[in-house]
């Protein structure tokens, strides 16, 4: 096996890139009209409901999903899978894009966003607040991933003294950046339990913080999967199935904790009666825990974990399932009172859609000009 890697080369103005572009262009225009504007003239943000679709998906979701850095990062460095390796690279940085794209975002998101310095001042700093946790968390761990990074970015200017300086002390940054998602992952869960009885019971509990960070470790290894093959495929490139088959056996474990957890509590708690309603909560909820039974019934069976097919339809699905979690608990369930609604407008979709866009160009663009895809495939 050779794990050094190579620049792909090739054309950055290709047809995906182009379609890509011209949905980051559209969310540039929609974004010229927020900061000018204001928020309400984009979105339809309100008292009752003051996060919408940038903050479920660009945070709670997209962080997530971006999760792969992280889940790749307990697997080699804390359990010591080495055989891993090749696959931290690109993990890496989808993570960084998509933790970057996420900060930024939150910036269309809050009303006030030219004090969003307040955050780092002493004076205004709120230790006890699970959202400046999150904030912080969240602000140092781009920061983090851009660092982990970096020996990559010297690689690629030609700077060996340099990277050789930052791979001697690259495990710090290796350390912290295990800690820091363990813990704002796990404090998205505890943003809900202070909304109390305006989230429904079916997905408000005590253990949302447990089942937010097991459904990003899990988000993680799926992206892994998932990029990967998109990757290879979109880029004429031999597909890593033997190394994907080995990282998609940790999946089933983590979905069944997952699931034993979350049904568990519901019995637990006398809210199994809730899911035969079969209104609109109840009906998400069936769909999403399909969503997540799916990927566990596949991927249970080894002959389907070396099957390329089955591997793509497994970690889609699982991605779905995460997302619809996050986005279920953050805007289904969440019922601030009587008189207020909440769907998201063209200008939210557009946008969010442009930050999608945005991270896909980028990815493009640093895999074909950087050495961050092994040359060789995994064997």
């Amino acid at each position: 096996m050779n794990e050094e890697s190579k620049p792909l080369g090739g054309k950055i103005l290709t047809k995906p890139f182009l379609v890509c572009a011209f949905f980051a262009a559209i969310a540039a225009v929609l974004l010229v009209k927020r900061f000018i504007y204001g928020i309400g003239a984009v979105s339809n943000l309100s008292d009752g409901y003051p996060w919408g679709i940038w903050i479920a998906y660009d945070v709670v979701t997209g962080t997530a999903i971006a999760c792969g850095g992280y889940s790749m990062a307990l697997l080699v460095y804390i359990f010591n899978k080495g055989e891993y390796h090749p696959l931290v690279k690109p993990a890496l940085l989808a993570s960084m894009f998509g933790y970057t794209l996420a900060g930024f975002s939150v910036m269309f998101d809050i009303g006030r966003y030219w004090q969003a310095y307040n955050l780092v001042l002493p004076n205004y700093m709120q230790f006890n607040s699970v959202m400046f946790e999150v904030a912080m968390c969240v602000s140092l761990y781009i920061g983090i991933l851009w660092m982990e990074f970096s020996p990559t970015l010297a690689d690629w200017i030609k700077a060996k003294g340099l990277q050789k300086m930052l791979n001697r002390v690259m495990f710090i940054f290796i350390a912290i950046g295990v800690l820091l998602p363990t813990m704002h992952q796990s404090s998205l869960g505890s943003l809900l339990l202070l909304a109390g009885k305006k989230v429904s019971p079916l997905w408000h509990t005590g253990f949302l913080p447990l089942l937010f960070l097991i459904s990003a470790i899990t988000m993680g290894y799926a992206i892994v999967i998932f990029e990967s093959i998109v990757s290879s495929v979109g880029f004429k490139r031999e597909i890593e199935t033997p190394i994907l088959s080995k990282v998609a056996g940790f999946i089933p474990i983590l979905i069944g904790i997952y699931l034993v957890v979350r049904f568990a509590d519901i019995i637990i708690r006398g809210k199994i009666g809730l899911i035969f309603a079969f209104d609109l909560k109840a009906v998400m909820f069936i769909i999403e825990n399909i969503l997540y039974v799916i990927p566990l019934v596949i991927l249970a069976s080894p002959g389907n974990r070396v099957k390329t097919r089955q591997l793509f339809i497994a970690a889609g699905t699982l991605l779905l399932a995460g997302s619809v979690y996050r986005f279920n608990a953050f805007l289904i369930g969440f019922d601030p009172g009587a008189g207020w609604q909440y769907f998201p407008s063209f200008s939210e979709i557009m946008i969010t859609l442009g930050v999608i866009a945005s991270e896909i160009m980028a990815y493009m663009i640093f895999v074909k000009k950087m050495p961050v895809l092994p040359s060789m495939r995994h064997a």
